[in-house]
């Protein structure tokens, strides 16, 4: 078996066999002709199927380890997809510390009969306590967003195998260079391929990635139906992306690291939650699940929102934006941003305070976001 490098160039992406092209076509075309009547080639209509599509489905799959992968227009399509698995009047058993467009989606489907339930999944107790005979599946988000709380996949992943229940885990964060949740036990891998995967900030996409046979007939049949399936062009950007994953990563996670050291030290900085630190509660879970930490993290200012608004005006190399996984570094303010449709006594619950500031570390030299941190913080200090 090739190793993540080489399938990261390679999967999915023979030669085309048409002309010879070493990168994937785009075929640009909404339908396909057949080969007389009654007899469709491989593809007759490209909702239903692409060529350029299939090469970062299967490509994708073989990074995650799964046996089928399935991309679509956003993230969020991703998600919308997979939530039509379930009925009105079964129950869902979700961490309490997530990303604020899937709380919204959750809520749409509250609405709709079926039982959403927020738990600590870091709690393994309350996570039996919760199970239900209508329970159907456990949504996980490890690390979270932006808190960078970890779940331990492997023993959510047992006690739902053994209540029968499905585990879905978003794998944004690290990408499959840093963490196979399907290797853990995880039936369902979900990513934003907006962020890491493709990396370059110039694309919205989603993906989702299964070893179960009957389940991944399922997807597809909804990503079918739905017509949530990515498009050519877009497929095309991802898997362009995808040959440098694992080189951006280590940039990322090698960058973000050393920041978050030296904001560790800083007398404006209250807290770091960087699960590469050793000052993070669950330190010795990251080491075991995880082989990096991406470069993604969150830390809270001294002094409230007045400072870190000050600061968040203040950054010249960093860019004030949402979105995370570029190669440009980006710093946001999750309250006000990422998280704003989140009611707020829940944000508090997940500790989404005023103070809390979430960066996304690019591949830009450390020491000049250190240098352009230092003077944004002696600003907000003014």
């Amino acid at each position: 078996m090739p190793r993540f490098k080489t399938l990261a160039v390679h999967a999915g992406q023979a030669p085309d066999p048409a002309f010879g092209a070493v990168m994937t076509p785009i075929y640009q075309t909404s339908t396909f002709a057949f080969r007389g009547v009654n007899r469709p080639g491989p593809y007759d209509y490209s909702r239903s199927g692409n060529p350029t599509r299939k090469a970062l489905e299967e490509c994708l799959a073989a990074l995650e380890n799964g046996s089928a992968g399935f991309v679509f227009g956003t993230g969020m399509a991703a998600e919308t997809t997979l939530l039509l698995l379930f009925k009105p009047g079964e129950h869902l058993i979700v961490h309490n510390d997530l990303y604020g467009g899937t709380y919204r989606l959750l809520e749409l489907l509250a609405e709709r009969g079926i039982a959403i339930e927020y738990v600590d999944l870091r709690d393994e107790a309350a996570v039996r306590a919760a199970l239900r005979p209508a329970t159907r599946a456990i949504w996980i988000e490890s690390p979270t967003n932006p808190c960078m709380n970890l779940v331990d996949l492997a023993a959510i992943a047992a006690i739902a195998r053994a209540a029968g229940v499905l585990t879905i885990c978003d794998n944004t964060f690290l990408s499959p260079y840093f963490q196979r949740p399907l290797d853990l036990g995880v039936d369902i891998v979900l990513h934003s391929t907006t962020k890491y995967i493709n990396g370059h900030s110039d694309v919205v996409g989603g993906a989702i990635v299964v070893r179960d046979a009957a389940l991944a007939e399922r997807i597809g049949y909804l990503q079918n139906a739905l017509g949530t399936c990515e498009a050519p062009f877009d497929c095309f950007l991802v898997l362009r992306g995808i040959k440098t994953l694992a080189l951006r990563m280590e940039a990322h996670h090698h960058n973000a690291l050393e920041i978050a050291r030296w904001l560790e030290g800083h007398a404006a900085i209250a807290r770091v939650y960087h699960p590469g630190l050793p000052s993070h509660p669950q330190y010795a879970l990251a080491q075991r699940q995880m082989t990096g930490c991406g470069g993604t993290f969150s830390f809270r200012v001294r002094g409230g929102q007045p400072e870190a608004f000050r600061l968040l005006g203040a950054v010249r190399v960093f860019t004030l934006a949402e979105s995370l996984g570029g190669v440009e570094s980006l710093i946001e303010h999750p309250s006000t941003m990422t998280h704003a449709s989140v009611p707020a006594e829940i944000r508090e619950q997940m500790g989404i305070t005023p103070d809390l500031i979430r960066i996304s570390v690019g591949i830009e030299d450390a020491a000049d976001l250190i240098a352009d941190l230092d003077q944004a913080m002696g600003v907000a200090a003014v």
